[in-house]
């Protein structure tokens, strides 16, 4: 069978394979150091606890030779007690030196392992976006990461030593007596294989439960983002009604898990005590028939005691591993996916010169049924505003998607300053097209810091002075905190006009030669967005400008308008030009209402 062909990613992007176990291999290979380290100190805990019963049974067997001997027992058991002193030491020193690894590795692994999730998440195109819950994502890193680390742990700390104590505990048995030896031997064997066994039969169980936490997690961050909007429609109880339909299917599914653990826990409880039981009865036959001293028989019974318990534990740390493997199945199927859109190889940094932009034989479609542009062709001259206008699902935010390469055309090309863009590295593009969204988005930041992002390395002044073209700096001053104030989750604590206000101070900052406009101004009153118009047109100077406007008196004064109907470029000119044909464009005029279009033709 041929191996399947790597995942598109990109090249900026960790190369993150989407196999479970090679997910965190990748994950463990900058510590490979520290867990060599690890494992030596973890055997070396696990040593000296499973060799503390041969020296309590070699100190009973002296204790039993000595007896009415009138020697004196500490000098003559001085190399046992040794020993015993010897393997705790061992033991703590051990067990306190892996948890200091432990401590330095743990915060950094998961640490690590959410940086580079994240960091392949960003790569991902805005349809990927649009089909996922951003707090159902942000669930799946933080599972993943924790169960990454939680696997680690049980590779170490216990399923390396319980391999020791179960190899060690059968060689000593064994030397006791070969019967014996065996028993448990046989035992250990049967008992971890079953366990197993049951423990995969648990995995799909595991994967299910964690894919629907990851969806209610999702359901409630996106219900608490509304929770506006449900007091506004009065819906406050309907919310709770919608949410409980998730959260009954979540109990469900942890129900079928856990009662599925609960049955392999009768198992394992069964089969210890059979072992207990089988092992105290051979080994007092055993003694009774002098085959056995009574310092064998009771380290018999002590590493009998002691692998019941880590085998008990071990039948536990199974379903533990099948619940994080299925965590982190779910997690690297759901964000190690293939990148829609990457640079292609040896891409060029765009640096534009003019800002001239031509669509060229442009196909695309977002449904292979339902074409949006059938090789569309149009070119915008170096420094020409243009507007967009026509009805919804014309194609206006379509065209716009392609020049930012949220979508790529099937076939065709885009072109600025003849530059191929699918050709050139796509940070560079949006370093140089600026877009101000009808609905912008802020984050959870400072004032300062939202407008700053345009230019990261800008300072107070022209932070300030791009706040005041776009006419933010009137609410700004007002408040307590200045530009230090907290804008809240995606903005929520300013107007709508005031967030638009913001994210035009942040394009003008940024000052990028293409500027794409959506509904730019459509939040704000008629004179704040006469005044940040005028302030807009300075700034664009020459700057290459394309406008998608559903109220046509803002784009009426560019020196060219698109008309869009199904995708097709049905009329293209000035706005008096296009008036004076009598034409779609005229049509839209005379149709809009209170200044905007309505959403399709009547």
């Amino acid at each position: 069978m041929s191996k399947p062909p790597p995942l598109q990613h990109a090249q900026d992007a960790p190369a993150l394979p989407n196999s479970t176990v090679k997910f965190i291999v990748y994950c463990l290979a900058r510590f490979r150091g520290w867990i060599v380290l690890m494992v030596l100190l973890e055997i070396g805990q696990a040593t000296g606890g499973i060799l503390v019963p041969y020296a309590i049974k070699t100190i009973m067997d002296g204790v039993a030779q000595l007896s009415g001997s009138g020697a004196n027992v500490l000098e003559s058991l001085r190399e046992p007690l040794l020993l015993l002193v010897g393997l705790n030491v061992l033991e703590i020193l051990s067990s306190r030196g892996s948890g200091a690894v432990l401590i330095i590795m743990g915060a950094t692994l998961r640490q690590n392992t959410t940086q580079l999730l994240y960091a392949y998440l960003q790569y991902h195109s805005p349809r990927y976006f649009g089909s996922h819950f951003a707090g159902a994502l942000a669930h799946r890193i933080s599972e993943t990461a924790t169960s990454v680390n939680h696997i680690t742990w049980l590779v170490l700390c216990d399923f390396g030593p319980v391999l020791v104590t179960f190899s060690v505990s059968s060689a000593l048995l064994l030397n006791v007596h070969q019967g014996l030896g065996l028993l448990v031997a046989g035992w250990v064997f049967c008992y971890v294989s079953l366990s197993y066994w049951l423990a995969t039969r648990c995995q799909p169980y595991a994967q299910n439960y964690a894919a629907v936490r990851s969806l209610v997690n999702g359901k409630i961050v996106d219900a608490v983002t509304n929770i506006l909007n449900a007091k506004l429609f009065a819906r406050l109880g309907f919310e709770r009604d919608f949410l409980d339909g998730f959260l009954a299917t979540e109990a469900d599914t942890g129900r079928r898990t856990f009662w599925y653990m609960e049955r392999i826990r009768w198992f394992q409880f069964t089969a210890a005590a059979l072992l207990k039981i089988g092992t105290i009865y051979y080994a007092l036959t055993l003694w009774d028939s002098g085959v056995i001293t009574v310092g064998e028989f009771t380290m018999s019974m002590g590493l009998a005691l002691l692998i019941i318990s880590d085998a008990r534990n071990l039948t536990r740390r199974f379903l533990e591993l099948f619940e994080y493997l299925g965590n982190i199945a779910n997690g690297v199927s759901t964000i190690v996916q293939a990148h829609e859109i990457v640079d292609v190889p040896n891409a060029q940094p765009l640096h534009i010169t003019h800002g001239r932009i031509e669509f060229r034989n442009v196909c695309f479609a977002y449904d292979a049924n339902k074409p949006v542009f059938d090789h569309l062709n149009v070119v915008i001259e170096s420094g020409q505003r243009v507007g967009l206008v026509g009805f919804s699902g014309s194609g206006k935010s379509t065209f716009v998607s392609l020049m930012l390469r949220n979508f790529e055309p099937q076939s065709g090309q885009i072109l600025i300053d003849d530059i191929d863009i699918q050709q050139v590295l796509i940070d560079s593009l949006h370093e140089q097209v600026s877009l101000i969204p009808q609905d912008p988005s802020l984050f959870h930041r400072s004032l300062k810091e939202n407008i700053g992002y345009g230019r990261l390395n800008a300072d107070d002044a022209a932070i300030a002075e791009a706040a005041r073209l776009a006419h933010a700096d009137e609410f700004i001053r007002f408040m307590p905190e200045g530009y230090d104030a907290l804008v809240g989750e995606r903005g929520v604590k300013l107007s709508g006009g005031q967030r638009q206000r913001i994210a035009i101070a942040r394009v003008m900052l940024k000052d990028a030669p293409i500027l794409l406009l959506d509904e730019a101004t459509s939040s704000l009153d008629s004179v704040t967005e006469k005044a940040i118009q005028e302030n807009l047109d300075r700034v664009m100077g020459r700057k290459t400008v394309v406008a998608i406007a559903h109220r046509l008196s803002t784009i009426a004064h560019l020196d060219r308008i698109l008309v869009f109907d199904k995708g097709r470029i049905v009329e293209d000119g000035a706005h008096e030009q296009l008036l004076a044909l009598q034409g779609f464009y005229y049509r839209l005029w005379t149709m809009q209402a209170g200044g905007f279009l309505p959403e399709e033709a009547g």
